[in-house]
């Protein structure tokens, strides 16, 4: 089996653009769930439905990769499947490393999707000498004194960081002098990285800012439409006499 270490996705250097590599997980996972009921087909709008967008989107993403699927048939779902998997590089072993087994590292590491989504959790790591040996996830926690080592060892070009965002950048700096080129951050933190180094952030905190706004402002319109209605539940309040 390929290790990610000398395999690069081909998606830029076939012009796909940036957006239509985001939304093509969407679709994976929508297939995904088709093809383990057995559904040999998909239009495109019910795959559009399923995946969060709207079906002529789908076909201009499609068209990138060259599937046009049949008038009347529709797309077949395991090639799909397999097209998409093959362009996102998931048809190969990406190695990925944790950095920082607190809580939230502890959590990735059990997360049972990497392996079916071609992932391999290569190594856990952490800066505590308490946690060296100690299994997360069947896994034994390795200290950060071994991160370079470790990531020749395993040809490792993906990582991930979930320590305290102080330590991030420091991390971060290591993976890459030590040949990783893709780095996903959990840590509440702006990472400084050179060119060619791609760089994926998730916030929980930012995403839960941003649903305590649309909460706010659902509450603001409900208010607004209450004082409308005036105390007797009709338009009297904002009717003229």
């Amino acid at each position: 089996m390929a290790t990610g270490r000398n395999h690069r996705p081909a998606t830029r250097s076939r012009g796909i653009p940036e957006a239509t590599v985001a939304r093509l997980p969407l679709y994976l996972r929508a297939l995904t769930a088709l093809s383990e009921r057995s559904v040999p087909t998909v239009s495109s709008e019910e795959l559009a439905a399923a995946a969060g967008v709207n079906s002529a989107k789908l076909r201009k993403d499609f068209s990138y990769l060259g599937s046009y699927g049949t008038r009347g048939v529709g797309y077949d779902v395991e090639y799909l499947v397999y097209q998409i998997s093959r362009e996102l590089g998931l048809t190969q072993d990406w190695p990925v490393v944790i950095v920082g087994i607190g809580n939230l590292g502890a959590a990735l590491a059990n997360y049972g999707g990497f392996a079916s989504r071609g992932f391999r959790v290569a190594a856990l790591i952490d800066a505590d000498p308490t946690m060296a040996g100690r299994p997360v996830a069947g896994i034994p926690v390795q200290h950060t004194d071994e991160l370079e080592k470790i990531i020749s060892d395993n040809g490792v070009s993906i990582g991930v960081i979930s320590t305290p965002a102080g330590a991030a950048q420091q991390v971060c700096e290591r993976l890459i002098a030590a040949g990783v080129t893709s780095i996903l951050n959990f840590a509440p933190t702006v990472l400084s990285v050179p060119d060619g180094v791609d760089v994926r952030k998730v916030d929980l905190s930012i995403e839960l800012q941003i649903l305590a706004f649309h909460e706010q402002r659902k509450a603001g319109e409900e208010a607004e439409a209450a004082n409308r209605k005036g105390p007797d539940g009709d338009m009297s309040a904002v009717m003229p006499a």
